[in-house]
């Protein structure tokens, strides 16, 4: 179910880290990260999935 999440995350950021915690302060940061930059938004939610 992981791989799943981490190849949801690649393609969108906030989506991954929704799945994975819900909306709350980690959803709301990869928002900011994504939109900062492509790039942190992806490794901010590979890490809160990975983060177990």
């Amino acid at each position: 179910m992981d791989l799943l999440r981490i190849i949801i995350a690649i393609f969108l950021p906030p989506l991954g880290v929704f799945l994975q915690e819900g909306i709350g302060k980690h959803f709301r940061i990869n928002i900011l990260l994504t939109l900062l930059g492509y790039i942190p938004g992806i490794v901010h939610a590979v890490r809160i999935i990975t983060k177990r």
